[in-house]
């Protein structure tokens, strides 16, 4: 397993060892023992899987009261995945790190508690996986607006797909 660490502190690229050969693939996606000498020693107790369209974008999506760790793993497609900083007491608060996951090897972002995270999809279609430290609960839902004027993400797609939910997210300052 290749490990890269962020600027942001509680973000990590990883990169599963693949075992490649005629067939096809096989990689273990999570092994508790070895995600935890990475320092991830959060309990994941939910997995989630979504599948969304071209030009989809999702987020930024966080818990309010109750922050979750993520794990997350494109299983089919391709994605620009975004994280945000909204850790108000962090040096890198309202700082965001993004990355292609999916098509091309298969990566994964660990995001520890008190981020937002978004993705937009690059391919026809993709499967997301994750994996959250907490039971979900649509009143802790919180979101940031995809285009808020002070993170400046530099989404790579034009014209996205939101839902009329994610259209009224609110601003960083609005926190």
């Amino acid at each position: 397993m290749r490990v890269h660490k962020c600027k942001l502190e509680g973000i990590i690229l990883i990169e599963p060892k693949i075992y490649l050969d005629e067939r096809g693939f096989f990689l273990e996606s999570f092994e508790s023992n070895s995600y935890q000498e990475l320092g991830i020693s959060e309990s994941f107790i939910q997995d989630n899987h979504s599948r969304s369209q071209q030009n989809v974008l999702r987020g930024l999506h966080y818990n309010k009261n109750r922050p979750q760790a993520q794990l997350i793993t494109v299983m089919c497609g391709k994605i620009f995945d975004v994280v945000v900083d909204i850790r108000k007491n962090s040096p890198t608060f309202g700082e965001w790190y993004g990355a292609d996951l999916g098509d091309g090897g298969i990566r994964q972002i660990y995001m520890a508690p008190g981020f937002a995270h978004g993705f937009c999809t690059l391919s026809e279609s993709v499967d997301l996986h994750y994996k959250v430290s907490q039971i979900y609960d649509r009143n802790d839902d919180g979101g940031l607006i995809w285009n808020d004027p002070f993170l400046k993400i530099q989404w790579p797609i034009m014209n996205p797909i939101i839902s009329s939910k994610d259209q009224k997210n609110i601003t960083l300052g609005e926190m």
